[in-house]
């Protein structure tokens, strides 16, 4: 070979090796940039969340939505059915930390406030601030201080009443309201039991936990369960103006299709699961929803990031996105949820529309005391 040709083969070979080292280290190594810009290497992440098929639907529409804003993160989702075990996944997390595995490929969490008390005493989850999280501004501080920071409120449901407007002209605004109408009523109003679901828990747990102090709430100290006759004797007096004199349905769904058919006047319901068969005509066009005050309670679902997590930055930018109006939007429109931002955050025509159902709600948090609570009520109230 000409010896010119040959220094010049060299220098060429140089050149792309070169070049190859240079890709290698800008590329695939790094997590790719949450602005979408960059089109190097997907950074891709594994969120579990725990629910219904509608907690399902929803992850389907907001993630592709994010995916299509920053086409450079990816968003692995794996479901897991209500009821099947989602506490496993926090202990998959703790057993994962223990040997040392990072987060066990949990990268973010979708759980109940039971979770992140656990996860927080086991040193789990990341505490999350507005520099990496900036739209966590539009949260009520309230609701992040009450779990230190450690879980977003991201969405919310609560418990209302659900009445026939076409028979109760005017519903009642106050629990003690409410009260003086089921005795002046006989028969059409209704609850369920309250071991069989949260709608009949709640108008339970308020009618006695409206005779304690408000730090009673949120405490799981069997002290208090001294303090429940009021309150028992309150619902032991109700008891016999119940619907056909004190029968319970069963379920949450139980009590909606008494209220469907016209057997009863008003009753308690989840604001969403009302609003959503309101909207699908499975309850009458007179069917009215509103709070009362003292309110019933409801409650947040919380995502919560894991410590060890290998994906913060891309996780951190997925929950922004969460915090928008425009995601936030699908939650109110697609699950009937609350936003977890603040309404006044949330476009105007969202507010017109839930107006009757914006008023809030009380978080209780009282562990075990609940289940306690479900069996006295058996034996004192059903079983007088």
């Amino acid at each position: 070979m000409n010896p010119m040709k040959k220094r010049l083969s060299i220098a060429l070979a140089s050149v792309m090796v070169l070049g190859a080292l240079v890709g290698c280290g800008s590329g695939g190594d790094k997590p790719a940039s949450s602005s979408g810009g960059d089109k190097g290497k997907q950074d891709e992440f594994s969120f579990y969340f725990t629910g219904s098929l509608n907690v399902k639907e929803l992850w389907e529409v907001v993630v592709p939505m994010f995916e299509k804003k920053y086409p450079n993160i990816k968003v692995k989702m794996v479901h897991i059915d209500s009821g099947a075990g989602g506490q496993s996944t926090v202990d998959r997390i703790i057993a994962a930390k223990q040997a040392n595995q990072k987060s066990g490929n949990i990268d973010l969490y979708e759980s109940s406030l039971s979770d992140v008390i656990k996860g927080t005493k086991e040193e789990l989850w990341a505490p999350l601030d507005t520099k990496k999280i900036p739209n966590l501004s539009k949260i009520e501080e309230k609701q992040l201080s009450n779990v230190k920071n450690m879980g977003i409120p991201y969405r919310a449901s609560a418990v209302i009443l659900a009445y026939n407007s076409a028979k109760v002209k005017s519903p009642p605004k106050t629990a003690n309201e409410l009260y003086d109408w089921i005795r002046k009523n006989p028969g059409r109003f209704a609850y369920n039991d309250p071991a069989t679901g949260g709608s009949g828990d709640s108008f339970v747990q308020t009618a006695i936990y409206n005779f304690l102090p408000p730090e009673a709430n949120v405490s799981s100290d069997m002290a208090y369960a001294q303090k429940w006759d009021q309150g028992f004797a309150l619902l032991k007096e109700l008891h016999p103006f119940m619907y056909q004199k004190g029968v319970y349905p069963k379920k949450n769904q139980g009590t909606l299709d008494l209220l469907a058919n016209g057997e009863v006047d008003i009753i308690p319901a989840w604001s969403d699961q009302a609003l959503e068969q309101t909207s699908k005509k499975l309850l009458p066009d007179t069917t009215k929803l509103v709070q009362i005050d003292p309110s019933f309670t409801g409650g947040p679902t919380y995502l919560m990031v894991p410590k060890l997590s290998e994906h913060p930055d891309s996780v951190a930018t997925f929950l922004d996105y969460v915090l928008t109006p425009e995601a936030q939007s699908v939650i109110v429109n697609k699950m009937y949820g609350y936003p977890g931002i603040k309404w006044s955050e949330m476009p105007q025509e969202l507010k017109d529309k839930f107006k009757d159902v914006a008023g809030g709600y009380r978080t209780f948090s009282i562990g075990d005391l609940g289940k306690e609570i479900q069996k006295r009520w058996q034996r004192d109230v059903a079983g007088q």
